[in-house]
């Protein structure tokens, strides 16, 4: 299972999802600034694969600019990769499964220990 963030460019400091002005949301071309970052890249129509050493980042090509952007993340490194890049490009990470923002200081804090816990959670009552 797949751990989903969300990445966004906003001239707000977002603390929580409710709180977000749209008007502050500034639409750019994340895939061509990805593109640039990472060597391994998988295209597949619309699909993009970063592979990685103990990680993998999926996500989807946008045929216009974005504000925003979903991203499907499998192993931890992967959320350090996109923290690293974010903190050059001024973005904000939101974690799904926390529904917390990522501190980018501290960003295990709220990071993949969380979704970890979440997804046992949802395993045992599948059980």
């Amino acid at each position: 299972m797949s751990w989903d963030i969300v990445i966004f460019n906003s001239d707000q400091k977002i603390i929580s999802m409710d709180e977000v002005d749209e008007s502050l949301l500034r639409p750019i071309d994340f895939d061509s600034i990805l593109t640039k970052q990472f060597k391994s890249i998988i295209l597949d129509d619309h699909h993009v694969e970063i592979k990685g050493d103990d990680f993998i980042i999926d996500y989807f090509l946008d045929d216009e600019l974005v504000s925003n952007k979903m991203f499907s993340l499998y192993g931890e490194r992967g959320l350090y990769e996109l923290v690293t890049i974010s903190k050059t490009h001024n973005w904000q990470i939101f974690d799904t499964s926390s529904e917390k923002m990522i501190d980018f200081d501290v960003p295990d804090k709220n990071g993949y220990q969380t979704f970890q816990r979440y997804l046992q959670q949802i395993q045992r009552k599948e059980d």
